[in-house]
């Protein structure tokens, strides 16, 4: 059972997922980052591997990307980092990566770091689901679980394909297009996510635009989950360690899902 697994075993309970570009500002400032989001409310830490061309990523975090590449964060120090978080926390991580720096790094060793390292899942939104058995024959080998997206325009049968090759949950897109803050969803976002519950049980969490409260309870109203990225890193930028509006503005996420739901 995986650690992704047990954040849906009560259904009830709505999955509040964060992002943050692993290195960004700087290495401890990324594992300060984690631990704090870990404990004011988030179930799952979705550490981004930076990559010099982000093709689903909004300027927001191309920029913290582009910081951390220059910092010389490589995706050994990913790894070194999600270590760091793994041995003072017990939350889920998922690594947010391209598919360039999986090959490059090499398929099996990948996810054998994953594994050794305690990270949990991998999302990869520039491969297509059923494009490379090699990697998800390699992270079933080692308990990792590959998590695939659909979109709004998404066909019955990239749907079924998602959901066939999908573990952990799926990420629902809410627009279509890259992400970054938003003021509102797809007209269509409900429509796809009706479509996905018809071929399977898998928890579905949405990501890309949700930027506070209501817009994570109108998400968590339809899925299982809420994924917040450019928000996070925005309040990064601000503030810095210790970070204390990022822990109170998750918090206050945190309490209006579970206020919503109750």
């Amino acid at each position: 059972m995986s650690r992704i697994f047990t954040v849906f075993e009560d259904r009830k309970h709505k999955a509040l997922i964060a992002y943050i570009t692993a290195g960004y500002p700087d290495i401890e400032g990324a594992v300060q980052a984690a631990l704090l989001l870990a404990g004011s409310g988030c179930d799952i830490i979705e550490l981004g591997i930076p990559f010099s061309d982000p093709m689903a990523d909004g300027l927001t975090i191309q920029h913290s990307s582009h910081l951390a590449l220059l910092n010389g964060v490589t995706t050994k120090t990913c790894f070194e980092i999600a270590g760091r978080i793994r041995s003072r926390s017990d939350v889920p991580l998922v690594f947010m990566t391209y598919l360039n720096p999986v090959i490059s790094y090499g398929v099996e060793k990948f996810c054998a770091d994953c594994a050794l390292e305690g990270v949990d899942g991998l999302i990869i939104p520039d491969l297509p689901p059923g494009e490379m058995p090699a990697l998800d024959i390699s992270a079933q080998r080692y308990g990792v679980d590959t998590v695939y997206l659909v979109a709004p325009n998404s066909s019955p049968e990239r749907i079924r394909l998602v959901a066939h090759n999908s573990s952990g949950f799926i990420y629902v897109v809410s627009v279509t297009g890259v992400t970054g803050v938003r003021n509102g969803f797809s007209s269509g976002l409900g429509d796809v996510i009706s479509n996905v519950r018809k071929v399977t049980d898998i928890p579905l969490c949405i990501g890309f635009g949700i930027s506070g409260p209501r817009q994570a309870v109108e998400a968590a109203a339809l899925a299982d989950g809420v994924i917040i990225g450019s928000r996070i890193i925005q309040l990064m930028e601000k503030e810095g360690p210790p970070y204390r509006e990022l822990g109170e503005f998750i918090r206050q996420v945190r309490a209006s899902i579970d206020g919503a739901a109750a």
